[in-house]
């Protein structure tokens, strides 16, 4: 018995720099009440993310202005560590000095109680340079101990200052923080109510038409990539449109795009739908 042979659908690849301009010559074929209803809820989609992208100005920089705020104020916190580390270092290294001066004088005593007792010139001069020798050790260490104290008065009022810089930006955080909360508050079922809505919506459009509205609307100054005609004219970028164009709008038969901005046209009668 024959059996029949398998056919594999092909289908074509997706290109993310997809255009309603090519959009709309790969799909010039398609049935005419297909298309009507893929025009149809490309725009409620528009029109869901337009309410979308209200509520989102609403909250303005907001998100920004807190995300900018942890960022500084993690950036102060990395400063005070970083200088109390120092500090703590410095504080070692001055610590290790006071040592030093102190074995130093221990020997220096010590030589000097040689001195006293020595035989002949040479070892009177020998210990007298360990005591020249011990007395600069000394010296040099004093001035490293110095020259660590002032560093560390500098560290001091650096984590003090950044202090001072810490809380005002904490507290403006806080503030920062429950506005934003509140207008998210306000608006929080809205806004789930309306991604319920566009994620329902965009079952219904094949992924190459979504693919197109993404890229026109990212491109688009007021993210609008499917609008009405208005009074003769592309309601995006408001250059005029010649008459036959209109009437294949008003049709809905196929996606004409707006030879200016690129923009999808559907007829002005879309605005009146629910």
């Amino acid at each position: 018995m024959a059996t029949k042979k398998k056919v594999n659908k092909i289908e074509t690849p997706i290109d993310p720099r997809e255009t309603f301009v090519s959009l709309q010559k790969n799909m010039a074929d398609t049935d005419s009440i297909a298309m009507e209803q893929k025009l149809h809820t490309l725009y409620r989609i528009q029109q869901t993310d337009t309410q979308i992208d209200k509520i989102y100005l609403l909250r303005g920089e907001l998100p920004l202005e807190v995300q900018d705020l942890e960022d500084e104020i993690a950036g102060l916190n990395t400063r005070i560590a970083n200088a109390k580390a120092e500090i703590k270092d410095i504080e070692k290294a001055n610590a290790e000095h006071k040592h030093v001066i102190e074995e130093s004088k221990h020997l220096v005593a010590k030589y000097d109680a040689q001195r006293d007792n020595v035989k002949n010139n040479r070892e009177y001069e020998s210990i007298s340079k360990e005591i020249e020798y011990q007395e600069l050790e000394q010296q040099v260490a004093a001035k490293k101990i110095r020259e660590n104290e002032i560093e560390i008065t500098e560290k001091k009022q650096v984590v003090e200052t950044a202090q001072k810089d810490l809380a005002v930006r904490q507290a403006d955080l806080v503030e920062k923080k429950k506005e934003l909360e509140t207008i998210v508050e306000e608006t929080a079922k809205e806004e789930e109510a309306l991604l319920k809505d566009r994620e329902t919506l965009v079952g219904q459009i094949d992924e190459r038409m979504m693919v197109a509205y993404t890229k026109v609307r990212a491109n688009a100054h007021n993210k609008l990539a499917v609008v009405t005609v208005r009074r003769g004219a592309c309601g995006g970028c408001f250059n005029k449109i010649p008459p036959q164009r209109i009437l294949d709008i008003e049709e809905s038969k196929k996606i004409i795009v707006c030879e200016y901005c690129g923009r999808i046209l559907v007829s002005s009668a879309f605005e009146n739908e629910n």
